[in-house]
């Protein structure tokens, strides 16, 4: 099937992305169709198969790509000394990334049900690497003395699903500003391991 006039791979592609993105956090993966993807994007329907095989394809490719830009955000990150320092700065940029991205944010809890097994599994990797990241600065600050947690594994997901709440019920015209929200859940963050 030959390409629509004036469609770009480099452009069309990441509309796509963008477009089933929208409409997965609105409505739910189960409620879109492609053809409402195709409609969004302003492209037959199709045309869709140019840039993704299927639904399933577009849903992992967007699950993933955010785990992958949090991961590499991460990585880019120069860790601060001591546990206690890059407990901070891992609260810190946890919420300062994900308040950028609700849409992701959403559809990357949301909609792990409808990934096939296989599928699931790969995403999962990647979400237990970020979640092995806060692990191991548990981990390390009660090796050094600076925390207490009497369990890494159910601190870390508390900690995740907390900061990860911000995204439901943060507005930037509201009455706290993204440094404040920061500062009031790292000091939430401090209470839960004892420092």
């Amino acid at each position: 099937m030959a390409r629509t006039q004036g469609s770009h791979s480099d452009i069309t592609g990441p509309r796509v992305r963008a477009a089933a993105l929208r409409l997965f956090a609105r409505h739910g993966y189960a409620a879109v169709s492609m053809r409402q993807i195709a409609a969004e994007v302003g492209v037959q329907a199709g045309a869709l198969y140019n840039y993704t095989p299927d639904k399933q394809s577009l849903l992992v490719s967007l699950l993933k790509g955010h785990m992958d830009e949090l991961l590499a955000a991460r990585r880019a990150a120069a860790p601060p000394a001591g546990a206690l320092a890059q407990l901070e700065a891992f609260t810190r940029f946890h919420i300062a990334f994900h308040l950028e991205r609700p849409d992701a944010v959403f559809v990357s809890y949301m909609e792990l049900r409808n990934l096939t097994e296989a599928h699931f599994a790969d995403v999962e990797a990647l979400r237990r690497a970020y979640e092995d990241e806060l692990e191991g600065i548990l981990r390390a600050g009660l090796a050094e003395g600076s925390l207490t947690v009497q369990d890494t594994k159910i601190t870390t997901m508390a900690i995740i699903a907390m900061l990860t709440g911000v995204n439901t019920w943060y507005r930037d015209d509201g009455r706290l500003d993204r440094d404040d929200v920061q500062t009031i859940y790292w000091d939430m963050v401090r209470g839960m391991v004892g420092a």
